[in-house]
């Protein structure tokens, strides 16, 4: 069995997994991340992390998306396992590329269809906070503090985008290696 290496494949631009005796190319692509900003009046959904990467943190209910689904169904099954709530999606809220870590995001605005939350497997508690009670100091990922920004901001039925200071999603925050 052959090991794969990387090389530029005939007629490409970049390096890729290739099998040197067959030429079969194992493409390296990025995983996609759906989540929601899930929003009660002024209040915001969020998850404290019960796993890594940053466990303790908070973040919005969000995840890997799963092969067979969609980002909406994808983005209600993260809400449920992380939030054990069922909510109701309001559009897409912000696309984020997070190039350092080959993601994309794609995050929802969303709502609370049923009454009720509480912490599912993947966090250890679940809260709604107002604006100014949100624990800053503890945000799991850049990509939640743009979120909860783009969500307070409104985009006027646009769709946020990194901020300029980050345009690709390579600075991670400080002290964290997410």
């Amino acid at each position: 069995m052959s090991r794969f290496v990387r090389r530029i494949p005939e007629g490409d631009d970049r390096e890729r997994l290739m099998c040197p005796d067959c030429g079969h190319v194992a493409y390296e692509n990025p995983k996609v991340v759906v989540g929601s900003v899930v929003a009660e009046g002024d209040t915001v959904l969020l998850c404290r992390r019960a796993i890594e990467p940053r466990s303790g943190f908070w973040t919005i209910p969000a995840g890997y998306m799963e092969m067979g689904e969609t980002v909406e169904e994808g983005a209600r099954r993260e809400a449920w396992e992380e939030a054990r709530a069922r909510i109701a999606l309001d559009g897409v809220l912000a696309v984020y590329s997070i190039a350092r870590l080959g993601q994309v995001q794609v995050i929802f605005r969303a709502r609370l269809e049923q009454p009720g939350f509480e912490a599912g497997p993947e966090s250890l508690e679940v809260r709604r906070f107002a604006w100014d009670e949100i624990p800053w100091d503890d945000i799991a990922f850049p990509s939640v503090r743009w979120a909860l920004k783009a969500w307070r901001e409104g985009t006027s039925g646009g769709v946020a985008l990194n901020p300029s200071e980050d345009r690709r999603g390579v600075h991670p925050l400080p002290g964290g290696s997410a």
